[in-house]
């Protein structure tokens, strides 16, 4: 999730996820939109890419890069259980640290709390083309 957030810590980088929200775009369409060189703007695709933020596939001689909301929902998904109070479901208890009572009304706050939280995330806009995988992801974690 490191990566996630030092991928989002940049406004060129937040610019391109806006420019592809609007659709999939080779790179150098993507650099047409700054005036930064062609380098400096594949040394930022590169970087989001590896944050999970977005694909790419390669089209005969152009690489197409597409948006991917995923890691953002999972994101998501963990903040809104840390405001809500709830642990989150993907996090591990640390080495040695003893869980917090297990009986079964604290399971059902949790469970109620990751279920409110899909809903908002269900309930969410979403970027063209990440609907198919969302979907499928969400089904994944019910």
């Amino acid at each position: 999730m490191t990566a996630l957030f030092q991928a989002l810590n940049d406004d060129t980088r937040r610019a391109i996820l806006d420019l592809l929200r609007e659709g999939d775009l080779s790179a150098g369409a993507i650099a047409e939109h700054f005036k930064l060189g062609k380098p400096t703007v594949s040394h930022h695709l590169d970087l989001l890419k590896r944050a999970g933020l977005v694909t790419s596939e390669k089209q005969g001689q152009f690489v197409i890069y597409s948006l991917s909301t995923s890691v953002l929902e999972d994101a998501l998904r963990w903040i809104l259980t840390l405001t809500r109070g709830a642990p989150a479901s993907t996090a591990s208890p640390a080495k040695g640290v003893r869980e917090a009572g297990s009986d079964s009304s604290k399971t059902t706050q949790i469970r109620r709390h990751e279920n409110d939280a899909q809903k908002e995330l269900a309930a969410a806009p979403r970027a063209r083309g990440s609907v198919r995988v969302s979907r499928r992801r969400l089904a994944a974690d019910s």
